[in-house]
């Protein structure tokens, strides 16, 4: 976990991000469970490792959700187990970004 979160924190720095945002794994009833306490963790680790603003996003779903624009943009079988982690990233940030011009 700890090799994870310094490369975060190094792709971070040169990326030069203002702030990390982590998925948070939750129980499909909100609730935080096994994942969700190994991804706090896994920030409180990263949070030693880097002055940046750490937020974490809700991301139930964001799986199938990438699964469902792949399948909607005829993404080939073979390509979607490569990048649905990818895709599922860009929704989590999305929604991030989305929920803050909310506020």
């Amino acid at each position: 976990m700890r090799g994870a979160a310094e490369i975060s924190a190094k792709i971070a720095k040169e990326e030069n991000a203002e702030m990390i945002v982590v998925g948070m794994p939750l129980n499909m009833d909100g609730t935080k469970g096994f994942r969700a306490e190994n991804t706090k963790a896994f920030c409180e680790i990263l949070k030693t490792l880097t002055d940046l603003p750490i937020e974490t996003c809700d991301e139930r779903c964001t799986t199938v959700q990438a699964y469902s624009y792949m399948i909607s943009a005829n993404t080939k079988k073979s390509k979607k187990r490569d990048i649905v982690d990818t895709v599922a990233a860009e929704i989590i940030l999305q929604s991030f970004v989305d929920k803050r011009k909310n506020k």
